[in-house]
């Protein structure tokens, strides 16, 4: 064997083994010290499928599970811990692993440009918009583009897709794929589509999502919309706090799942019309529902808005490193794309 050879072969095992270690560490890793199957196989049950996701529990959490007790939960914590790194670390390491950071194209370039190269991976991205605006178009899109290559601007992973409203339609996604020359059947085997009836079931659907990702690598996860089933679940002033608490559940599940895989999840929001008196002086009388719990919640929030015929504007209404700004697309029957002016 060449040395040529030689070195590729363990350049090769070098990758191999850097993508063995990088990813969530599955919760069959606690077994032994004191921690049995039976335990694990509670855990499971209870939504526990990575390590990651008891460090990131509350002990309450692990308490509510039938059959762990007090002195089992502080166990498993301690094992978990030395598994996964809770303590701090220099802003140059941290600057160094956000420089690997995946982005996940949009279809257009003046809208990945607007977004830093993306959607970004690790985080939640909301885009809130009135209807017609182009949300559901731009997650049919997202759909697709995460099963490109990183060097196209993809993220190598599966979709998932949590529908609220009954609006995703395979056919765009169909359209979409012949655009990027991909099999339109093997695209849609890649996306995990899952319709949500009530809020509750919004929720359990996430400690699904969990065991599927443990088994499968997903690059993105959709809901689609994330606040439609709260607005009518839970109605009037007398339900609002009940409301707030079980959205704000649900966000942090997403952010844990988002911490846990390292995938992008893409929130749609809906928008309410202010009939206040401040309505009359603000340059936009709509603003996105689901009050500061959705704001605080979301990474980056995205405005959208109708401008001429297919002509969409999006701007950064808030993020922690992207300037305000606008960007403009269009929305074609292969999807979110650059306007063809």
């Amino acid at each position: 064997m060449s040395k040529q050879a030689k070195k590729q072969q363990q350049q090769q095992q070098v990758e191999e083994e850097e993508e063995e270690t990088s990813g969530p560490v599955l919760i069959g890793q606690l077994e032994g010290n004191g921690i049995t199957q039976a335990d694990i196989k509670k855990l499971m049950d209870g939504g526990f499928n990575t390590v990651e996701s008891v460090v990131y529990a509350p002990k309450k959490a692990l308490l509510a599970i039938k059959g762990i007790s007090e002195a089992k939960a502080d166990k498993i914590m301690a094992e978990a811990s030395k598994l996964v790194c809770l303590g701090f670390t220099t802003a140059t390491e941290y600057h160094e692993s956000r420089a690997d950071l995946i982005h996940v194209s949009t279809g257009s370039k003046e809208l990945d440009k607007l977004l830093g190269g993306g959607m970004e991976t690790g985080a939640i991205t909301e885009m809130f918009g009135e209807f017609r605006t182009g949300k559901t178009q731009l997650c049919h899109t997202l759909c697709v583009t995460c099963q490109l290559p990183v060097s196209a601007g993809g993220g190598e992973g599966k979709a998932m897709y949590i529908d609220t409203e009954g609006t995703f339609r395979p056919e765009r996604c169909r359209a979409i794929a012949q655009r990027y020359n991909l099999d339109p059947d093997e695209v849609l085997d890649n996306i995990a589509y899952a319709r949500a009836y009530n809020s509750d079931h919004q929720c359990q659907l996430l400690v699904q999502a969990s065991a599927m990702m443990c088994e499968s690598r997903y690059a993105l996860l959709i809901v689609d919309s994330a606040t439609a089933l709260y607005r009518t679940d839970y109605s009037g002033r007398g339900e609002l706090s009940a409301r707030q608490m079980s959205l704000a559940r649900f966000l942090r599940s997403l952010a844990r799942l988002a911490d846990e895989f390292g995938i992008a999840v893409v929130i749609t929001n809906q928008v309410v019309a202010q009939v206040d008196g401040a309505a009359m002086f603000g340059s936009d009388p709509k603003k996105p529902i689901g009050g500061h719990i959705m704001a605080h919640a979301s990474t980056t929030r995205l405005s959208l808005r109708k401008g001429r015929a297919e002509q969409r504007i999006c701007k950064v209404y808030d993020s922690p490193c992207l300037p305000e700004a606008e960007a403009t697309f269009g929305i074609y029957e292969d999807g979110v794309g650059d306007c063809k002016d």
